[in-house]
């Protein structure tokens, strides 16, 4: 089927919606370290693989990392190989996913309705809660949000709109590539069970094409796997080490089906995920009293362009609910079918005063808990202050204030702006402006402390330049962020152990070395009052000292 065409306010919207979008999304794009917990995990992981041309395990120090397949991290390490700064290159992948999801999202709108819904549901995703924060992260669940998202995308165009033989292999090439990003990609294939029913029931408006080259086409799931999963196995099971062995049981087992069926921690309720779509997709969700009662008349007509997207998150929700295991994220990859499917109803949506007046109620609630937090801060309150310190930024309280002000009065003039009468566009009007004080603002002034820049610059003040450096019972940002190749002595090793072998490093060249340990490490093996106390930072204490705080006969096992 032709595409639809371009009229000039369509191009217009895109046009302004592009720009919007990458400032939103950008903003303090290079003006941040990784934060903990997962970013300073995976731009380490990117930047040995760089170091040291290993690309198909990743290592964590000095040893192997199993948890996550690599394809994230290649991104990474690509975008330092070509020489962007670790600041850009660890946090692009995410930006780029993003947009990308935007543009399918918007294109998959216009194509099976009109540019003025594509419009409508890319706007919808952009402003969603999870999807501008998760966005704004370098994680790993951008990226697949995309991968999933794309493969989606294929296989509606070819379902809705085909014949369209080559956009059917990318649905499944796509998902492959997000099993090798993180393991679920090839869930996008559930959005063909809902497809199989309508066409089994004789739905109009459904493309099921039956031929013997749409048999072949899912193999190219498998080749995007393979392109990881062949050489990784041909090297760990045809050496001799054992850790390879121990890496394939974990990345192909424990991080999958026993992770699933059997989850050792993130424990929620059955319903768990019903709370993260009130509350994490607004203000989108705000539309659902109306939007299901629609949804509903518009499957009992019998039209496929509903079906599949909101079948394939039903059954997305159905099966990470099973789980014991729950984490927000999960639920991602579903949210920009949830906007695709609410785009059409929004211009009518939009018409409605309760949708309105449940936007301004959301930017009311987020300005006035932008003014209590200045108050809070200009204040000096007790129980927020010991917050600050905990994490290190007490100092930096009156600037946090001065941020918070910023939000509550961006708030404001938007709400008086365009009243009650427009109180979802005030709701997107407050979000936008959040998002902005955040990248530019709050951002920039936590970096420091969030990052462990600045306990790994004052590490490097007090060692001087000529010194050696070890880690033990550390976090991935302190490697990260040292100034100089740091030794450790096992991430996932007993701290008894690292610290035994720290102790071994230390002796062996006692008047050049040093080491960086959490104050709840030393044990019996290293005296406190001769160690040097840095402070805390990523709420926790860390001490740095030398052979001569080790007692000479304790066992540093212990």
């Amino acid at each position: 089927m032709n595409s639809p065409t371009w009229s000039p306010r369509a191009r217009r919207e895109l046009f302004w919606f592009a720009v919007m979008a990458i400032l939103l999304l950008a903003a303090g794009l290079g003006l941040r370290d990784p934060w903990p917990a997962d970013e300073p995990r995976f731009a380490l992981v990117a930047q040995q693989m760089l170091a040291s041309g290993d690309w198909l395990f990743p290592h964590r120090g000095i040893e192997l990392y199993p948890d996550k397949p690599p394809l994230f991290m290649w991104a990474q390490a690509l975008l330092l190989w070509i020489g962007l700064p670790l600041r850009i290159a660890f946090l692009l992948p995410s930006l780029l996913a993003a947009l990308g999801t935007l543009w399918l999202t918007y294109d998959l709108g216009r194509r099976l309705w009109t540019p003025r819904v594509g419009f409508c549901a890319a706007t919808a995703l952009l402003f969603a809660l999870q999807f501008t924060f998760q966005m704004k992260r370098a994680q790993i669940d951008p990226l697949l949000c995309f991968w999933m998202t794309l493969s989606v995308y294929g296989f509606l165009r070819h379902l809705l709109r085909g014949p369209a033989f080559g956009w059917w292999c990318v649905g499944f090439f796509a998902g492959g590539l997000g099993v090798i990003t993180k393991g679920v990609g090839a869930l996008t294939l559930l959005v063909l069970l809902p497809a199989a029913f309508a066409a089994w029931r004789g739905w109009p408006g459904l493309r099921f094409h039956r031929s013997g080259l749409h048999v072949v086409a899912p193999l190219l799931l498998l080749l995007a796997i393979a392109l990881w999963l062949v050489p990784m196995l041909l090297v760990a099971l045809g050496g001799s080490d054992a850790s390879y062995r121990e890496y394939v049981d974990n990345i192909l087992f424990r991080q999958t089906a026993e992770r699933y069926a059997n989850a050792w921690h993130h424990h929620k309720p059955w319903w768990y995920f019903g709370g993260v779509i009130a509350l994490q997709w607004m203000p989108a969700s705000l539309a659902l009293p109306w939007a299901i009662p629609a949804w509903w008349r518009r499957l009992r007509r019998r039209d496929p362009r509903y079906l599949l997207p909101l079948g394939w998150l039903a059954l997305l929700l159905l099966f990470f609910s099973l789980s014991p295991g729950k984490r927000e994220v999960y639920i991602l990859p579903a949210l920009p079918m949830f906007c695709l499917a609410l785009g059409p109803l929004l211009p009518g949506l939009l018409k409605r005063r309760g949708l309105h007046r449940l936007g301004f109620v959301l930017a009311l609630l987020l300005t006035t808990l932008a003014a209590a937090m200045a108050a809070a801060l200009f204040s000096g309150q007790p129980r927020l202050m010991a917050t600050l310190a905990e994490r290190g930024v007490e100092q930096q309280s009156t600037m946090l204030a001065w941020l918070s002000l910023v939000i509550a009065a961006g708030g404001i003039v938007s709400l008086a702006m365009l009243r009650l009468r427009r109180g979802w566009w005030s709701a997107l009007a407050v979000l936008g402006w959040f998002w902005l004080v955040v990248g530019f603002g709050f951002q920039p002034v936590l970096n420091d402390s969030s990052s462990a820049r600045g306990l790994m610059r004052d590490v490097a003040e007090h060692i001087g330049p000529d010194a050696e450096l070890g880690l033990v019972a550390w976090k991935e940002q302190n490697l990260l962020m040292a100034d100089r190749p740091a030794a450790d002595f096992g991430f996932r090793q007993p701290v008894a152990e690292q610290r035994a072998r720290a102790a071994d490093w230390l002796r062996a060249a006692p008047d050049g070395r040093w080491i960086l340990s959490q104050r709840n490490a030393l044990g019996d093996c290293v005296v406190e009052a001769k160690t040097v106390d840095l402070g805390e930072a990523n709420r926790r204490d860390w001490l740095l000292y030398r052979a001569d705080a080790l007692r000479s006969n304790a066992d540093c096992r212990d």
